[in-house]
């Protein structure tokens, strides 16, 4: 009789380490690329589940972040920029570690969780501490005197630092200190760690640099815009441009994109290196057996592809996104998933692995069954969005456009509309069985009839459901 309270128990005492990494795109061994070199990541991956088709909301930092820790879609939020913060038109969410707080955990906030400057960066609910390197301006992210300018430099940099010279260095320092603490306490905590590489500029010691031959990182596969695509799915790259390196306008040369990729790749394997330490010292302290660990990317970044750079974008490149959970106590480890899954499902998950009341209209589902069992039927969708034009603010007037996202274990259905009428500008449709780089539009294709008919319907239900708040 008095087993079933202490089993509860100690499911809602287990700790979690909440891992985001900024721009983060698919370009992980665990994930399928044979050329990234992510040992730590890897390893973490042998121990969990990985969901190998898991998308962002929002391809943009602010309001992809504000999503995963609300729980709640960025038409919800009225959130689809940097600057706007979720509690605006929430004030009384809960959030992801405000949750956690109310039932007792120590919650604590080192590096970028929210967004990394601005009011949508702070968050006080959520935390039971002040936040730690939650604000790094741009004369941070680099270490060469000549590119500390406080302005965008070089699109990347390789320098002969240490790894806490840099500023995932210092938040791994920073996490571990935090850590060693919790263990002295002895109360369960959540911690959330936010990595900054490889978001721009692409930044590391010439250590991680020298990993990679920087002739594998030529062009894309595919740097062209698909074919029949919309120019509205496309943009100008506004991320990219202004820095030193890469020209106001008009193409790269095939030496900056050979470099800008080379150092995308090295800014991963640093940053892979400080999330190998902060696992190190959670074992070392003998924390790993009752913490969950939850790794995922916030949106992932054109490095070419399709003749774009930065995200904003719908595209399959930039809407994918690593996402993995490591339990302790899970049955099943190493497991993938390929079903479709989103960055909302975080919340949910997590809520479900600890036993915490989730509050009831999060939008996401939880995936904690499938660290069982891989083969556990989901609801096999992702929905993303983009604003048209581009901007990265819209707190005095809402998007003029959207495009809307949804893509299941095969396919991507994309439709463009006007807000406010609702008419339908452009569509898209992609078969990643037989286009995986999407080289192609086939929204006209007769043989997808079926498949776009019950995209369509899909996407229109979901769109439904939103609207009636369910």
């Amino acid at each position: 009789m008095l087993m079933l309270p202490r089993i509860a128990l100690l499911a809602a005492d287990r700790n979690v380490l909440f891992i985001v990494v900024d721009d983060l795109r698919g370009n992980v061994g665990a994930f399928g690329d044979p050329l990234a070199v992510t040992p730590n990541i890897d390893a973490l991956a042998k121990r969990g589940t990985v969901f190998l088709n898991a998308h962002c909301q929002i391809a943009i930092c602010n309001p992809s972040r504000a999503s995963v820790m609300t729980g709640l879609r960025p038409d919800t939020l009225e959130v689809w920029g940097l600057n706007k913060h979720f509690r605006a038109h929430k004030p009384d969410v809960v959030t992801l570690p405000q949750l956690f707080k109310q039932h007792g955990h120590i919650t604590a906030s080192i590096g970028k969780i929210y967004h990394g400057s601005g009011k949508g960066s702070v968050d006080e609910p959520s935390w039971s501490m002040p936040p730690l390197f939650d604000h790094v301006s741009k004369i941070n992210q680099y270490v060469l005197k000549a590119n500390r300018t406080g302005r965008k430099a070089a699109a990347s940099e390789k320098s002969d630092a240490d790894d806490s010279d840099y500023i995932d260095g210092k938040v791994a320092d920073a996490a571990i200190a935090r850590l060693k603490e919790f263990k002295r306490r002895g109360k369960p905590f959540f911690l959330a760690v936010g990595f900054r590489k490889p978001h721009l500029p692409f930044s590391a010691p010439e250590k991680y640099w020298a990993m990679y031959d920087q002739s594998q990182f030529t062009a894309p596969a595919n740097p062209k815009f698909p074919t029949g695509a919309p120019k509205i799915a496309s943009h100008n790259w506004p991320e990219v441009r202004g820095y030193r390196d890469i020209p106001n306008k008009g193409p790269i040369s095939q030496d900056i994109i050979a470099q800008t990729r080379h150092g995308y790749y090295a800014a991963t394997s640093y940053m892979d290196a400080q999330l190998g330490r902060v696992l190190a010292a959670l074992e070392e302290l003998h924390l790993d057996t009752n913490t969950i660990v939850a790794l995922y990317g916030d949106h992932g970044f054109h490095l070419g592809e399709h003749d774009l750079w930065g995200k904003l974008t719908n595209f399959d490149i930039c809407t994918r996104i690593p996402l993995l959970f490591a339990s302790p106590t899970q049955k099943d480890k190493g497991g993938v998933v390929t079903q479709a899954v989103e960055a909302l499902d975080l919340y949910p998950t997590l809520a479900e692995l600890c036993k915490l009341p989730a509050p009831k209209k999060l939008e996401g589902q939880s995936l904690a069954a499938s660290l069982d069992d891989q083969s556990r039927k989901l609801k096999n969708f992702a929905l993303s969005q983009f604003p048209r034009p581009v901007s990265y603010n819209f707190t005095r007037a809402n998007p003029k456009n959207m495009g809307y996202s949804i893509r299941d274990d095969r396919y991507r259905y994309t439709r463009w509309v006007e807000l406010t009428s609702g008419k339908i500008l452009a569509e898209e449709f992609y078969d990643y069985r037989t286009n995986p780089i999407e080289a192609a539009n086939m929204i006209e294709e007769s043989k997808y009839v079926e498949a776009i008919t019950r995209l369509r319907a899909l996407w229109t239900a979901q769109q439904g459901s939103a609207d009636n708040g369910e």
